[in-house]
């Protein structure tokens, strides 16, 4: 035991001895074991650049390119679909909320009807593809690309904590919207009727699953 308290003394002497005791000034500069993103290959604002042969840090936007809310003539348009339909409004339909509680079902502005239906879910399996099979696999079982590096924590939709009946279709639409826990928010990148398709296709591969376990 009096060894262990030696090479625990060894030790912390040693450690002061390089990292200097709390509030002890330096004239060099400090050891970082953890630089925690202190220095990034980035440029900060009116910062000169080497790279460019203006040596100009900051460039001019793309050709072409707009900011959201300042498009040509007033309109209000991204990439053809309507401002407000990336959020900003109430409401069930854009924000998965009845009250103080999450709703279900899909909302009365997709206006669906047994002719349409098919159209919304083959809409969301593209959309899905896209933005959410790379976690969740185009199977919706949670084993997706990020899956084979160790990322913890990817829902199986496939599980009955995830089921309609556990899980509402409007709190589907508020996670997508802001995100959750590693998953990060999509309500910028997704148009809320986009977000709707994802969720009715999910609801789609849901009962697929279970008719084909039915049936064995």
């Amino acid at each position: 035991m009096r060894y262990f308290f030696l090479a625990y003394a060894i030790i912390a002497v040693l450690f002061v001895g390089i990292m200097g005791f709390r509030g002890q000034k330096f004239h060099k500069p400090p050891i970082r074991v953890f630089p925690d993103m202190d220095f990034q290959d980035k440029l900060l604002a009116q910062e000169p650049s080497d790279f460019f042969s203006d040596r100009q840090g900051d460039r001019l936007p793309v050709a072409d390119s707009q900011p959201r809310g300042f498009n040509e003539q007033g309109e209000k348009m991204i990439g053809g679909i309507p401002e407000y339909e990336f959020g900003g409004q109430t409401g069930y339909y854009y924000t998965g909320h009845v009250g103080d509680y999450f709703g279900t079902g899909m909302p009365e502005e997709l206006e669906l009807s047994t002719e349409n239906s098919a159209a919304l879910i083959r809409r969301g399996q593209e959309r899905f593809n896209i933005h959410c099979s790379v976690c969740h696999g185009k199977a919706g079982d949670g084993m997706g690309v990020t899956s084979k590096y160790g990322v913890p924590g990817i829902a199986n939709f496939h599980l009955d904590p995830f089921k309609s009946a556990t899980y509402p279709d409007g709190r589907m639409f508020e996670v997508i919207t802001h995100g959750k826990g590693q998953m990060g928010a999509y309500g910028a990148n997704i148009a809320v009727r986009d977000r709707w398709a994802i969720i009715a296709y999910v609801r789609t591969l849901q009962a697929a699953k279970e008719a084909a376990t039915a049936a064995k």
